[in-house]
């Protein structure tokens, strides 16, 4: 079997690709080809998503999948997908619908039928979900806010660095659907068939100590898979929501990396 040679990184939402930017320098001198596909509209700049929010609020999940699996399916060979927060979820996603040699969701959103909701979590979120008004809206985090639910292990200085060059509002349509998706006949767009045999292999890899998306949630969404195809879970102590720009990310980084090389499908 030919190894993958090329990464895919998936952002979540409150951030964009720049998100990503140390792991994209770090896989390249590795010798990988790295993408980190923006969802669709925005591809430009985070002030400029902060001064007109108006892609934020166009964007759907299926327009983020679509757009994701176009991208894959240009490459000439099935790459590694990593995602983070609801990058995780959408890895997962595309892992089921048979792209991937194989896939890592660090402090992945749960898909459709998780429904462990620890009290961090809701607190997360709350600055969306306290009013049913902000489903048509693009809402932000206040620096407190993207304190507890992104970088609450983290300095207050190096909190406000990355607040100021990573944060941008999210859809809270989106947002509200994750929570919606479970209560709502039919699949809904965070759905995921849990007993696919034909899905590359999954790892979670989960922060001690993350609000957002706790291990409860990961461990949980992890063990919804019925399927033949390995499934495992890490989990990081110490470490918050955005994991890939905390101090010693490169460690996992790196057990991310070798954990897809060693279980990559043809």
């Amino acid at each position: 079997m030919t190894a993958p040679d090329t990464i895919v990184l998936v952002h979540g939402f409150w951030v964009t690709p720049r998100s990503w930017e140390h792991w994209v320098t770090y896989y390249e001198q590795r010798g990988f080809r790295v993408l980190a596909p923006a969802y669709p509209g925005f591809e430009v700049e985070v002030e400029a998503l902060n001064a007109d929010p108006t892609p934020i609020m166009e964007v759907t999940v299926p327009k983020i999948v679509a757009h994701l699996t176009a991208v894959i399916r240009e490459l000439p060979r099935s790459p590694i997908i990593m995602g983070h927060s609801a990058g995780g979820a959408f890895t997962q996603i595309l892992l089921d619908h048979g792209l991937g040699a194989a896939g890592v969701a660090l402090n992945s959103a749960p898909t459709e039928g998780v429904r462990v909701v620890p009290l961090s979590q809701v607190k997360s979120t709350f600055p969306v979900l306290k009013s049913p008004a902000n489903r048509h809206k693009a809402v932000g985090l206040s620096f407190d806010e993207w304190k507890y639910a992104f970088t609450n292990t983290f300095t207050d200085e190096e909190s406000r660095a990355l607040y100021e060059r990573y944060h941008i509002p999210a859809n809270g349509g989106i947002v509200w659907g994750g929570v919606l998706a479970n209560f709502q006949p039919g699949h809904q767009d965070t759905w995921v068939d849990y007993h696919n045999n034909d899905r590359a292999p999954l790892l979670f890899v989960s922060g001690s100590e993350d609000h957002i998306m706790p291990p409860a949630v990961q461990q949980s969404n992890a063990k919804h898979y019925k399927s033949d195809t390995i499934t495992e879970v890490k989990e990081y102590e110490g470490y918050a929501h955005l994991l890939p720009a905390q101090k010693g990310w490169e460690e996992i980084a790196d057990h991310a990396l070798d954990w897809a090389l060693r279980h990559a499908r043809a």
